[in-house]
C-alpha cells in the first residue's frame, strides 16, 4: 500500500522510480529500472515478479502499454494490483485494479505515471502529477522526490510513513551495470522516510562533487578540483571526511597553508582523523614538499 512515481527525463533519457509506504523496505519490492530499457513500479498487494518480468518484456521490444497489458492479463489477482511502466522511448502506462483499497488511482502523463493506493485522500496522485510537471527544471531524482513530498503533503498513506526509495538509471546502457545505476537510495525504516530520502540525495550529490574534485586533480586541474570540493562541503558542512580529504588534496598540491586550518579543525573534532593522517605518508597518499610542512601538520618530524 503505497504511493510511487515512474518517470523518464526527456532531456537526459534517465529513468527512475520513487516510492514511499507504511511498510518495511518498500524499495526492494516496488522499484525496478534498467538502463536503456525502462522503469517499473509494482504495488498494492504487490506482485514482485512484475518488476523483472516487465523489464524483460520491454527488452523484447514491447511498449510500456503492451507490457502492462500482458502482465495484467496473465494475473489472476489483477483486481488488487497496481502497476506502472515507463519505457526507454518515454511511453508510460498504468493499471489500478478495481479492488485496490481506496483511496486508489493513477494518472499518466508524458513520460511518467503516478499511482497510489490506500491513501488518506483521493487528491494524492493528482498532487504528485502536478508537482512532477512543475519541476521540469530539476534533475530527475530531485523531481521524483518532489513528487513524493507533494503526496505526503496531501496526507499520503492512511496508515502513516515507514520506508522510501529512489532508483535512477541511465537512458542508454554502457554495458556496465555498476555505471548504469546512477542513484539507488533506500530508507528501510524511519519516522520521516521522505525527509530522510531527501537528505540522502543531498549526501549523494555532495559525494558526486567530491568524485569530480578527485577527477579534476588527476588532470592537474586544481581550480576545478577545489571548486567541486567546496561545493560538496557546502552541501554537508558537518561531514569530517569530506573536509579531511580536501585537506589531503591541498597538501598534495603544495598548498599547505590552506590545508593546515582544515586539518586542525577536523583533528579537534575527532582525533581518529589525526591517527589516520599519520598513516598516509608511508603509503604515498599524503606527500609533503618540505619536512617543515610535515611538522606543521603533525607536530613532529618525519
Amino acid at each position: 500500500m503505497t504511493y510511487s512515481i515512474a518517470a523518464r527525463d526527456p532531456n537526459t533519457g534517465e529513468m527512475g522510480v520513487a516510492v514511499q509506504s507504511h511498510w518495511f523496505s518498500v524499495g526492494t519490492a516496488v522499484s525496478w529500472a534498467e538502463a536503456g530499457v525502462g522503469a517499473v513500479a509494482t504495488q498494492s498487494l504487490v506482485e514482485v515478479s512484475f518488476g523483472p518480468r516487465g523489464l524483460a518484456l520491454l527488452r523484447q521490444g514491447l511498449s510500456a502499454r503492451e507490457a502492462v497489458e500482458k502482465l495484467v492479463d496473465s494475473d489472476e489477482g489483477q483486481d488488487v494490483r497496481q502497476l506502472a511502466i515507463v519505457d526507454a522511448k518515454g511511453r508510460a502506462a498504468a493499471h489500478t485494479g478495481d479492488r485496490c483499497i481506496p483511496e486508489a488511482g493513477h494518472k499518466v502523463g508524458e513520460g511518467f505515471s503516478v499511482q497510489a493506493n490506500m491513501m488518506l485522500n483521493d487528491t494524492v496522485w493528482g498532487a504528485m502529477f502536478e508537482a512532477f510537471q512543475s519541476s521540469a527544471d530539476q534533475p530527475l531524482a530531485e523531481r521524483l522526490i518532489i513528487a513524493l513530498e507533494a503526496a505526503q503533503a496531501e496526507g499520503g498513506d492512511i496508515r502513516g510513513k515507514q520506508s522510501a526509495a529512489v532508483l535512477v538509471v541511465r537512458g542508454e546502457s554502457t554495458g556496465k551495470v555498476w555505471e548504469d545505476r546512477l542513484i539507488d537510495l533506500r530508507v528501510e525504516d524511519h519516522p520521516e522516510p521522505v525527509k530522510e530520502i531527501r537528505r540522502l540525495l543531498t549526501v549523494h550529490r555532495a559525494y558526486e562533487e567530491m568524485n569530480k574534485g578527485d577527477e579534476a586533480l588527476e588532470r592537474d586541474d586544481v581550480v576545478n578540483a577545489l571548486k567541486h570540493y567546496s561545493a560538496a562541503e557546502a552541501m554537508i558542512p558537518d561531514n569530517l571526511e569530506m573536509r579531511f580529504w580536501h585537506a589531503v588534496s591541498l597538501v598534495n598540491i603544495g598548498r599547505i597553508d590552506e590545508a593546515y586550518p582544515i586539518f586542525h579543525a577536523v583533528f579537534k573534532e575527532d582525533d581518529n582523523w589525526y591517527e589516520l593522517a599519520k598513516r598516509l605518508p608511508d603509503r604515498g597518499f599524503l606527500t609533503f614538499s618540505h619536512p617543515d610542512d610535515y611538522v606543521k601538520i603533525f607536530g613532529f618530524g618525519p
